[in-house]
């Protein structure tokens, strides 16, 4: 087996800001009916496919917001640009709310390395979007379906973006080393334990949906992932989607998460531009 060109390097050693032991990163991917329609692009026609993407515009944005400020935490959500373009209100209340939004993509379509040009169409649209209806250019990029590739991280490095939160190899910051030694995005790694989707979401288009997870099985990793996390001195990212975890149910998980994440006052909770900011400053490229 041929190995990965231009690995990552280890995550460097530095200290979080204010004394904390380790960061949480709260992330919603607010994809609506983007997913579905980028699993079978026929679900334009079949409305009850579609209203599961629909729910976060009616109800699961607003109360995530909702909960998030009553908490006092600010996090940040990875839009597509075409969610933006359909849902604007929806997307309007984030950015009012105080929250980052990051780049998703345009209509949520896996980066695929050999097709470079629509890659780039995905990305190029999706900034377009943002700024056309929001007002913003985002630093931090997601990638749908979490995939991507050399060429498509230098081109999101020559757009701007800083940070980038998909890859799942470590547990603290680290940079991309792009072709040529050139230095990349920040990488804010994932763990996939964290994320809602494995727990929540049972769908005939999802080939990887099963039976949902009861309150009890998920909070029971999510508080042994973080806990030893915390142990390591690394990032918890959450990988919240507002169709799932914005449901009565699921959002009690949510909340009970972040009860327990706040009896440690060793926790630093922020969005993923602060904690890119504090890798640049500890850790300047050359």
């Amino acid at each position: 087996m041929p190995h990965p060109a231009n690995p990552a390097p280890l995550s460097p050693e530095f200290l979080w800001p204010h004394g904390k032991k380790c960061v949480l990163f709260p992330g919603f991917d607010v994809d609506a009916e983007s997913v579905w329609l980028n699993m079978e692009p026929e679900s334009i026609n079949k409305l009850v496919t579609m209203s599961y993407g629909g729910y976060e515009a009616r109800v699961g944005v607003r109360k995530i917001l909702e909960l998030l400020a009553r908490y006092e935490v600010r996090a940040t959500f990875f839009i597509p640009g075409w969610t933006v373009e359909a849902h604007p209100a929806m997307c309007e209340a984030i950015v009012k709310a105080g929250h980052e939004v990051g780049h998703h993509g345009y209509l949520h379509k896996r980066p695929d390395p050999t097709r470079f040009d629509l890659a780039r169409e995905e990305i190029d649209k999706g900034f377009e979007a943002l700024k056309r209806v929001l007002g913003v250019t985002p630093v931090g990029y997601r990638a749908p379906s979490g995939e991507n590739f050399h060429e498509l991280l230098a081109y999101l490095t020559e757009c701007g973006i800083r940070y980038s939160s998909s890859f799942r190899d470590d547990i603290r910051p680290y940079r991309h080393v792009l072709p040529g030694n050139k230095p990349g995005p920040v990488e804010l790694p994932v763990n996939f334990a964290m994320d809602d989707w494995s727990y929540g979401m049972t769908h005939r288009l999802d080939p990887g949906a099963g039976t949902l997870h009861p309150k009890e099985h998920v909070l029971s990793i999510w508080r042994d992932e973080f806990e030893q996390t915390r142990e390591w001195g690394g990032v918890s990212t959450l990988v919240m989607h507002p169709q799932i975890t914005g449901r009565p149910g699921r959002i009690r998980i949510l909340a009970e998460f972040l009860d327990h994440v706040r009896r440690f006052d060793d926790v630093w909770i922020a969005t993923g531009e602060e904690i890119t900011r504090i890798y640049e400053e500890n850790c300047p490229t050359t």
